[in-house]
């Protein structure tokens, strides 16, 4: 979330993400911890912090996509072109269903 909407306070993040201010609050000090976030002064609000991603959060996020996209790839290279379509098509019709639901 924070790749690609930028700086955001903890309560965006929770929201953003679909998890209580508790939960987001202990996922982004794990963040924090390893280095892939950092917190900084919202200079809005000096009392509220920002979280910004990090070159190694970036690094991290980046890696994750690659082995997702790899796995992909490798769960689909025995599909024909007319499977890979259909596989799409619904595909599209399940998250556009998921999103309205």
């Amino acid at each position: 979330m924070l790749a690609n909407h930028g700086p955001s306070s903890v309560s965006d993040l929770a929201t953003a993400i679909g998890v209580d201010q508790p939960r987001a609050s202990r996922l982004v000090q794990a963040a924090v911890d390893a280095g892939q976030v950092r917190r900084e002064v919202d200079p809005v609000d000096a009392r509220r912090s920002i979280l910004v991603i990090t070159e190694a959060g970036r690094a991290a996020l980046s890696a994750v996509l690659d082995h997702r996209r790899t796995a992909i790839e490798q769960a689909l290279a025995d599909f024909s072109p007319d499977e890979r379509a259909e596989f799409a098509r619904l595909l599209t019709r399940f998250a556009e269903a998921w999103r309205s639901g």
